[in-house]
């Protein structure tokens, strides 16, 4: 017999309904052998792919660093660039030219990007929108424009000899490291406008009408309301600026700057014009190390900050 359960019908009759009889269902061999497989297995071959596209050329780096021209391994490329007068300069140039950036990059994006998001102006969408776009440009061509306007022959010193008769212009600032120190920031600082414009678009504009209906000035607005909010992206965009700043190339090579010796620029100059390349990757070595050691202490800082 078919064993049966009654349930109570809308009438308060009872009525037979057939349980479900059978083997219960087979288990699915694929997903038992998916959960017998370690969690370790599926992670491997990221790993792998990791490994062999960026921590085998870095090892490489690193190994060659510690091959002297006469072959061996030997600490003697360290002490050679070390004691480098050029080397010494090349490391205080670089840090204090991203630190120098990152500063500038943060006040002006934020200042900008205040502006943008809070101050109603026509083709605020539009300059909001450029910003995404200026992104994608190459560092070489912002700083090809500022030696269409400041250089030697550019805009800015052909306009001073025409009105003034001078044979040579005042602007010559691009082929220092102040020059430098400018397309920088102007190259940067758009990459901490834009997570500051994600972060301020979600912010609750109740907040700044209750902080001004209470009689709170712009300054005080700005500095306890919306500057909190702001932290986490400012150091997204701090950091991240902080990090390409001190592993830039492109803009120290196109301003012209002799002076103006960075780690990067040393790499390549004693890689391709000297073909020291033990000499080189004990560059590339410290170049890493200072990266990684300013971006950490700047996430400690800004943590802290947040908090």
């Amino acid at each position: 017999m078919t064993p049966t359960a009654t349930t109570p019908a809308a009438t308060g009759t009872a009525s037979a309904v057939p349980l479900p009889t059978g083997p219960a269902p087979a288990p699915n061999p694929a997903s038992a052998r998916s959960r017998s497989i370690p969690t370790w297995v599926w992670a491997l071959p990221p790993v792998v792919v990791l490994a062999l596209a960026f921590l085998y050329p870095l090892a490489l780096v690193v190994q060659q660093s510690f091959t002297p021209e006469e072959g061996g391994a030997s600490l003697g490329p360290y002490a050679e660039v070390f004691a480098s007068a050029v080397f010494r300069d090349a490391l205080a140039t670089t840090v204090w030219l991203a630190v120098g950036s990152t500063v500038g990059c943060l006040v002006l994006g934020f200042v900008l990007a205040l502006v943008i998001a809070f101050v109603p102006f026509p083709g605020g969408r539009a300059v909001a929108r450029f910003v995404d776009v200026f992104l994608s440009f190459p560092s070489f061509l912002i700083t090809l424009a500022l030696l269409f306007i400041y250089g030697s022959v550019g805009m800015a010193n052909g306009l001073w000899t025409d009105v003034t008769g001078a044979a040579d212009g005042p602007f010559h600032f691009l082929t220092t490291p102040w020059g430098v120190l400018l397309a920088e920031i102007t190259y940067f600082t758009p990459f901490v406008m834009r997570p500051l414009l994600a972060a301020f678009s979600q912010l609750d504009t109740g907040q700044l009408e209750v902080a001004s209906s209470l009689g709170a000035g712009p300054v005080r607005i700005i500095r306890q309301v919306i500057l909190p909010e702001a932290l986490p992206a400012l150091a997204a965009g701090g950091s991240l600026v902080l990090v390409m700043c001190l592993n830039e190339f492109g803009i120290v090579l196109f301003t012209g700057a002799k002076d103006v010796t960075t780690l990067p620029m040393l790499v390549y100059s004693k890689a391709i014009l000297e073909s020291d390349y033990a000499a080189a990757c004990v560059v590339a070595v410290v170049n890493i190390a200072v990266s990684v050691g300013l971006y950490s202490l700047y996430r400690v800082v800004s943590r802290r900050a947040g908090a």
